[in-house]
């Protein structure tokens, strides 16, 4: 049976081709249309899908979509916030202005630099008129919950318009393609739920989604045995730790759908203790479910950005988003007695919290499903729908977006007027530059399915400069707080991290941070945040042997197991897809050279210089450890 997964529309829309539980091809529409999170129906990805795959229209037995109807939508919505409002009626409310009274003086002094940020203690600065009607907002006795309820309402109501606007494109897109008869749809969290049991091979496994909002919920707690899932709970909407993490982005002044990211890399600068106190003030988590007072309430986290240093109010958003996570899926292993642990949904993209469910006691195995977030819905719905039954050995890759011929890659070279060789071993002459202190772009293969550069759409360089983190995100024009991620030999994998057995898979999609130890935070320092902590890539040569071999060569040059990997894109561009996209994207970032399928592209425009940043890169070039 073949299957057209389809995510929601409504942002980071994506085409999934799945046959009897196998994706054939996936990939978001972003890539091809060269605008991040693209909302609306995916033309450009289901063309593609169809192509690459040689597969006609009619030969689709089902189109899947992960959202009810829109009326269905409705009525799930307005139920959720109803009883939000009889959940905030019924709730000791703490007393939160004593309470950040006390947090005040829990501010530390500090002198020592974020970079990214004018000052460590920095605030978010709003005139006075707006900080007294942030306060107002959010803790006056009478005015916040008047406000909180407010925007539910007004959330409710965007939600509910959006669900009809989207299934009107969805289904004008399917008639133009003919396909309009053969939608089914499915409850949201069961998508994320399958995608994440049905990939990781795991018999049996606690199966936990956690996201903003999907058909009535915020989260799901099921059983996935034998191959077949079993709903256990669901966290209802708005009691929200996606909602909860949005708010504070969006308050730090970041794309609350683009940014979490940059929120999880500065936490690790702030002190929890000063805020966290106050949040969990606001949590109810008995019984195995969550409940947060006033969710949607944005003017609570606004009012604290103007009140405490950002790093601060990070640190406390991401320690609570971790007690809380963590309790719950303790909570649920105690009960079902699994020792398994399988994640998906949009706040299972923090690698931080990750580290820490992986953690808890008596979890033996942690896989998260590499598109996490909404992107994957439609392939884990397909799959679900096309399941052949029993327990599948585990997904080894996601390479599942479309891949180009030597032929094409070689036209869009000479088009651009680019100088190219085809080395006999292209793995040890990118290896040679990288060790020499160049930055290397490579594209090879099949492209990457979910947020994750792999090694296919990569930008490479080594893992022995801390300044990289400033100097080369400035080149690509980007403002990051963590560093760059590692590629890490998947041999090397317990030299360079600790507490790493039962999440090596999960470590091969770069889904989970670890604690590094003391060689790799000696010898490989740029990958290694603040915290101690790193984001690896696992490899393995019979996984992607071109990309390994580029790894192990540089190990026999370097004596060191890691490079830097960062997704090959300009600041706020989709990771590159075609031959195009990535000899522009290596030309505007100024790379020193590109290893594009067989070929190996110095950059024309290379100085012998650049700055600063290429004499640091010179005096560590030479370094053997």
């Amino acid at each position: 049976m073949k299957i057209l997964g389809l995510s929601p529309l409504d942002k980071d829309s994506t085409a999934s081709l799945v046959e009897d539980g196998r994706v054939l091809f996936a990939a978001g529409e972003e890539r091809f249309n060269r605008v991040k999170q693209t909302s609306g129906f995916p033309v450009k990805a289901i063309e593609a899908a169809l192509s690459a795959t040689g597969t006609n229209p009619d030969q689709i037995d089902v189109v899947a979509y992960p959202f009810l109807a829109a009326d269905d939508e409705a009525r799930l919505i307005r139920a959720a916030i109803a009883a939000d409002a009889d959940f905030a009626k019924h709730f000791e409310r703490p007393d939160t202005e004593a309470m950040l009274d006390a947090a005040d003086a829990r501010v530390p002094y500090r002198t020592q630099p974020v970079h990214g940020l004018i000052s460590p203690n920095e605030r978010m600065w709003k005139s006075g008129m707006k900080e007294t009607f942030y306060r107002a907002a959010a803790l006056h006795p009478t005015i916040a919950p008047d406000m909180a309820s407010r925007e539910a309402r007004a959330w409710a109501e965007r939600a509910i318009a959006d669900h009809q606007m989207w299934q009107g494109e969805l289904e004008a897109g399917l008639a133009k393609l003919g396909l309009a008869g053969k939608l089914k749809r499915g409850e949201h969290h069961q998508s994320h739920a399958a995608n994440a049991y049905l990939a990781s091979g795991f018999e049996r496994a606690l199966v936990v989604t956690l996201d903003g909002y999907g058909s009535g919920l915020a989260g799901s707690i099921s059983l996935g045995e034998g191959g077949k899932l079993r709903r256990l709970h669901g966290i209802r909407f708005p009691h929200s730790l996606g909602t909860f993490y949005e708010m504070v982005t969006s308050s730090l002044g970041f794309s609350p759908d683009r940014h979490a990211g940059k929120i999880v890399g500065l936490a690790a600068y702030g002190d929890p203790k000063v805020l966290s106190d106050v949040l969990l003030a606001r949590i109810d988590q008995r019984h195995g479910d969550v409940k947060l007072l006033e969710n949607l309430n944005v003017y609570f986290s606004r009012h604290l950005s103007t009140r405490y240093p950002k790093i601060d109010l990070a640190a406390a958003w991401q320690h609570v988003l971790e007690v809380v996570a963590t309790n719950l899926v303790a909570h649920w292993m105690k009960e079902t007695g699994a020792s398994h642990v399988v994640l998906s949904g949009g706040v299972t993209a923090n690698v931080k919290m990750n580290q820490r469910i992986h953690a808890i006691p008596g979890v033996q195995g942690t896989f998260v499903y590499p598109n996490m977030g909404d992107g994957g819905c439609g392939s884990g719905l397909a799959m679900l729908l096309s399941w052949k039954g029993g327990v599948q050995p585990s997904i080894r890759d996601v390479y599942w977006g479309p891949s180009y011929t030597n032929a094409q890659i070689r036209e869009a070279l000479d088009a651009a007027g680019l100088r190219y060789e085809q080395p006999k071993n292209l793995a040890a002459e990118v290896a040679k530059k990288i060790h020499a202190g160049e930055v290397v772009g490579r594209f090879d293969g099949r492209m990457e399915y979910g947020p994750r550069a792999l090694g296919n759409r990569s930008i490479l360089y080594h893992a022995k400069e801390p300044g990289v983190n400033q100097w080369l995100n400035q080149r690509l024009g980007r403002t990051e707080f963590m560093p760059f991620a590692p590629v890490t030999l998947w041999e090397a994998r317990e030299q360079c991290y600790v507490g790493i057995r039962g999440a090596e898979h999960a470590a091969e999609f770069m889904t989970m941070t670890f604690d590094c130890t003391d060689w790799m935070k000696q010898h490989c320092p740029a990958a290694v945040h603040v915290d101690g902590t790193a984001r690896p890539q696992l490899v393995q040569r019979d996984v992607n042997p071109g990309y390994y071999d580029v790894l192990k060569e540089y190990e026999k040059l370097s004596g060191l197991p890691s490079l830097i990997n960062t997704s090959f894109n300009m600041h706020e561009e989709p990771i590159v897809c075609s031959p195009q996209d990535a000899i522009r994207a290596f030309l505007l970032g100024h790379l020193d050279a590109l290893a594009i399928g067989p070929f190996f592209v110095p950059n024309p425009a290379a100085k012998a210089e650049h700055g600063h940043a290429k004499q640091s890169k010179r005096a560590h070039a030479g370094a053997a450890h």
